[in-house]
């Protein structure tokens, strides 16, 4: 019976996790994915057009750094724990660190428990979705739409309303406080 008291409990606190998103977003979701722009500071100097952005490997290679392209410009992945963003806690936006394209807000963000800042949700046509095969599995992977960096991948246990983790290198951002 205690066993079953302590699992009783731990789904509690698992599901108060994901309760806590999800209050904590009392606006609808299209209010946050729609006034996104609330958030960044009237002086940021990011792009607002999803026009594609070419660079060649070299001019990539110039300006980001070797964790970055491993990750913007090869899909590669971050190891768990790594990102200061994962504890990213104040209101802003989470722009593309290849191109500065805003991909997520503040208040798109939770602790998923996963070492990777992750999101419930995005900024609308700012991300790409593609299916991945490199571990065998199907997943869903993403990139900014604008210099095709790779972000993260998209899963479908995240916090009510959208269920969605967008699971986010955090290498592959960069925060622009508000």
């Amino acid at each position: 019976m205690e066993r079953r008291n302590f699992l009783l409990m731990v789904a509690t606190l698992i599901g108060a996790r994901y309760a806590v998103a999800a209050t904590s977003t009392a606006v609808s979701i299209d209010e946050i994915r729609n006034n996104w722009k609330e958030l960044l500071p009237k002086n940021a100097d990011v792009p607002f057009t999803t026009e594609p952005l070419e660079r060649s490997n070299a001019v990539w290679r110039q300006i980001l750094t070797p964790a970055q392209y491993s990750v913007l410009r090869e899909e590669g992945t971050e190891y768990p724990g790594s990102s200061p963003l994962n504890n990213e806690k104040r209101a802003g936006v989470f722009v593309c660190a290849g191109c500065g394209l805003p991909l997520f807000t503040s208040r798109m963000k939770y602790d998923s428990g996963t070492g990777w800042p992750s999101f419930f949700t995005s900024i609308p046509g700012h991300l790409a979705n593609k299916k991945d095969y490199k571990i065998i599995v199907e997943r869903d992977e993403y990139h900014c739409v604008r210099c095709g960096g790779h972000q993260g991948h998209v899963f479908d246990d995240g916090p009510p309303p959208t269920r969605q983790r967008w699971c986010n290198n955090g290498v592959a951002l960069r925060f622009i406080a508000a």
